[in-house]
């Protein structure tokens, strides 16, 4: 396993480079916060052009904290869910307010007290905001995972505690934003570029095309 584990990295490495990137656009640890709540079920770039007017509207925690539930929904209409995560974005807001000085706190228990956050939105924030190493299980993290042979789960807990095990520490991170990469660009949940993959040699599917029935997703 090590060896493939270390093919599979060294692969990432040398197509997307080792840079941390962050796929959704902020500038303070809060509105990644907000943006990660908005992005369930919904894609980067459509929560990137939501905030743009978004984070210029409500400025602050406090903005978001006192801001009306009806009104904040249609802000966040399109990103789908809004009944949900207006109500998970006004709540959150005001237990950073209350609770935390309105800072976003940097701990995975204080995080998981915030409502509307779950272990997912939690490591992103250990990664993006205070580079703690963390493991963030998307689709796509999942899906590429099952599919390299890391995982067998479906289970987002559980795919990100056999990342843990298997990925190096100083990967963690960087793993997220490359499967992330790799699942957009070529190992696509519906229509996978086998043919075009780099790592097809040591894929689950064998390399070959795949059904859905046949490719783990």
């Amino acid at each position: 396993m090590e060896d493939r584990i270390n093919y599979i990295l060294n692969t990432f490495d040398k197509i997307y480079g080792t840079d941390l990137v962050c796929y959704l656009e902020h500038d303070e640890p809060w509105q990644l916060l907000i943006a990660t709540i908005l992005s369930a079920q919904c894609t980067d770039e459509r929560v990137n052009i939501v905030t743009k007017e978004l984070f210029v509207k409500y400025p602050s925690v406090d903005a978001f904290a006192n801001a009306s539930l009806k009104e904040l929904e249609r802000d966040i209409y399109s990103t789908g869910f809004y009944h949900n995560k207006a109500k998970n974005i006004i709540a959150c807001c005001n237990k950073l307010v209350s609770d935390y000085d309105s800072q976003v706190p940097s701990t995975m228990d204080k995080l998981l007290t915030l409502p509307g956050v779950g272990r997912k939105t939690a490591n992103v924030i250990l990664g993006n905001v205070y580079h703690i190493p963390s493991v963030v299980v998307d689709t796509h993290v999942g899906r590429i995972s099952r599919r390299l042979g890391l995982t067998s789960s479906k289970d987002p807990a559980v795919v990100e505690k056999d990342l843990m095990k298997v990925l190096p520490e100083d990967h963690w991170i960087l793993y997220n934003i490359q499967a992330i990469a790799f699942g957009r660009e070529i190992c696509t949940s519906q229509r996978p570029k086998c043919a075009e993959c780099p790592l097809s040699n040591i894929c689950a599917t064998g390399g070959r095309v795949p059904c859905r029935e046949k490719c783990p997703d």
